[in-house]
């Protein structure tokens, strides 16, 4: 009987904790250039005097034309891990969809992946020097390798990672044509699997919102006009779905476009109504340089705040 007691007083803990209205950042497509190299550790250290509970990454941690060596991505690791503030990443396609171009080395991307979920994905821990408990998908055996698929919980809402990356998501894998490849539909299988899971648990345990963060601009607005992208329909119906039925408020943030902004670009197929309780935001981009500094409060009716950051008024870079 006492032990029940503990574990329920463990749980009524934990989920009061996880209510606590709690500040967070954004970030993504960066670093791209040599100048936003040098200045990502004084962002980052930035961000750590902001009382952050956690900062998220979005993808693209090199640029387009880099080369996608073990070096690149283990000098970014260290930069990661430097940080006092738990930090979560998601890939993005200049790290792995990409890496087969022959300015980025002319590597395998399936190779470049692996080495990602290696390097960045190999605990079950967010990367930084304060630890965040992370759930992964991976726990689950039917999808061992999507360690990068993450989710948590803070402020009353969940959080969710994706591995849904630009250059169409992998649809035609190195050929950009034809597709999907196998590798796209395994992938798109989890994150499916994964993103109604999210969903579930949030209606489940009455949460008041979901966050969702993937690297692609998976395009709305093409959708919108009834040309969706092949990478893109399948979760763009999946979640326009989910949200209607959810409700309550949902985000999804991306990068990959390089043009910072937040609004609500999710309408319904058959009456083209904005849909009211989704809300994009997506991070800076090169050659723009900042942060967006957001809130999760599960009392507060719009559940998620957002107030974006430019970095020294985003001067452009040389």
């Amino acid at each position: 009987m006492r032990a029940t007691f503990l574990l329920l007083l463990m749980a009524l803990l934990a989920s009061l904790a996880s209510a606590q209205p709690v500040s967070f950042g954004l970030i993504g497509d960066m670093p791209y250039s040599r100048w936003e190299r040098q200045q990502l550790p004084g962002l980052l250290a930035d961000m750590d005097r902001e009382d952050l509970a956690f900062i998220i990454h979005d993808g693209d941690i090199k640029g387009g034309g880099s080369v996608c060596s073990d070096s690149v991505l283990r000098d970014i690791l260290k930069v990661f891990q430097a940080s006092k503030t738990p930090l979560i990443y998601v890939p993005g396609d200049n790290e792995w969809t990409d890496c087969h171009r022959a300015s980025n080395g002319g590597y395998d991307p399936l190779e470049r992946l692996q080495k990602l979920r290696k390097l960045f994905f190999a605990g079950d821990n967010a990367l930084g020097q304060r630890p965040l408990r992370l759930e992964r998908q991976s726990q689950d055996a039917a999808f061992a390798s999507y360690r990068e698929n993450v989710r948590w919980e803070a402020g009353g809402a969940l959080f969710v990672g994706l591995n849904l990356p630009g250059s169409e998501n992998n649809f035609h894998g190195t050929t950009r044509r034809g597709g999907p490849v196998p590798e796209f539909i395994a992938r798109s299988a989890a994150n499916r699997v994964w993103l109604a899971q999210a969903f579930e648990r949030a209606r489940t345990k009455q949460l008041a919102g979901i966050l969702i963060v993937i690297q692609a601009n998976p395009g709305f607005e093409a959708a919108n006009q009834g040309r969706a992208q092949p990478g893109y329909a399948a979760f763009l119906t999946q979640l326009r779905e989910q949200t209607q039925a959810f409700a309550r408020p949902v985000v999804l943030v991306h990068g990959d476009s390089h043009w910072q902004r937040i609004d609500q670009p999710l309408r319904d197929p058959v009456t083209q109504a904005v849909i009211g309780n989704f809300t994009r935001v997506e991070t800076y981009g090169y050659p723009f340089f900042g942060w967006v500094k957001a809130s999760v409060d599960a009392t507060d009716p719009q559940v998620f705040r957002f107030s974006p950051q430019p970095w020294r008024a985003a001067a452009a870079q040389p």
